[in-house]
């Protein structure tokens, strides 16, 4: 395992974050004592970051990744959100963060997490999150219930100028730097080395479109982004390789990225992923896909409120 440095917190992060949404029965159902092996077998390969939230299964994932980490909780490092509770249920008021920290604390079995994360800030208005959300969460990391503090979030552009604005440990940025999008270069990176703040990447697979998993009905992207699939598909099985291993690998090779996270909950899975760490991307595969890709090249979908989705300059 490659591991890299968090920002100016000092830690050394693997550059493979095991993303717990799957333990909520986000994109299947599993069985909870898989879920607990797969942990397992992370942290045994070298694993020791882990993203979750109260969010993903509705704590579902929250619980189970805590009775995962019983007797092995010193050995990782442990990440979770606050502010979003269901697919339209966002609360960012200090009160409600107050309560969402000893909410986790408690179905994570632990008394203490590494990172608090305000959880998709574009769904609320920008003075929450500056003049509620983030004192409400410094106030946290000052109690010790936290060690350090981020924000995440899907529109790249927004969360660099929140980030302007604020001292923060992280920033988690989702969808931005994978085959299909690199819109994290733009400002996200640069600002992540002027401020010295830990750069995460989540969903380098964007949601299975860069796999050869079946796509969730419920995913977002717009459909010439779903199209995609069965050509790069057809140019990995030209070279016998694995659409979710190019990609993986892809997107840990940025070098100002620390950690890239993907959610995994089978021992398949895992394995898959743990393999690609040493996965050598075939010369000439990039430079075919990015013919397919061009089209639909940062092609994105928008959530959250439109103010907060600034428009590419």
């Amino acid at each position: 395992m490659e591991y890299r440095k968090l920002g100016k917190t000092n830690e050394l992060i693997s550059i493979l974050g095991f993303g717990a949404s799957p333990l909520g029965n986000v994109f299947d159902v599993r069985d909870e004592q898989e879920g607990i092996d797969t942990v397992h077998y992370a942290i045994d390969h070298g694993v020791n970051f882990f993203d979750v939230s109260p969010f993903y299964g509705i704590t579902l994932a929250e619980t189970r990744l805590g009775k995962a980490l019983l007797g092995k909780r010193k050995d990782i490092f442990l990440a979770t959100k606050c502010g979003r509770y269901d697919l339209r249920s966002f609360d960012f008021s200090a009160k409600r963060i107050m309560l969402s920290i000893d909410e986790s604390l408690q179905r994570l079995q632990t008394d203490y997490v590494d990172l608090f994360q305000l959880h998709d800030i574009e769904f609320v208005s920008k003075e929450q999150i500056l003049n509620e959300a983030m004192p409400a969460i410094e106030k946290i990391k000052a109690s010790g219930k936290a060690r350090f503090i981020g924000i995440s979030g899907l529109p790249v552009r927004y969360l660099a100028a929140i980030a302007r604005q604020v001292e923060l440990d992280t920033v988690l940025s989702w969808a931005h730097y994978n085959l299909l999008q690199d819109e994290i270069n733009n400002e996200l990176v640069p600002l992540s080395k002027e401020k010295n703040f830990g750069l995460m990447n989540a969903a380098p697979l964007l949601q299975r479109i860069l796999s050869d998993a079946i796509v969730p009905e419920w995913h977002n992207a717009p459909k010439e982004m779903l199209a995609v699939q069965p050509a790069l598909l057809e140019i990995c099985k030209k070279y016998g390789v694995r659409l979710s291993d190019v990609a993986m690998r892809f997107a840990m090779d940025h070098p100002a990225i620390t950690t890239t996270i993907v959610g995994m909950n089978s021992l398949t899975n895992i394995q898959q992923n743990i393999a690609a760490i040493d996965f050598k991307i075939p010369a000439g595969i990039l430079e075919e896909m990015a013919v397919v890709i061009a089209p639909v090249k940062n092609l994105m979908w928008f959530e959250g409120q439109p103010e907060n989705n600034i428009p590419r300059s």
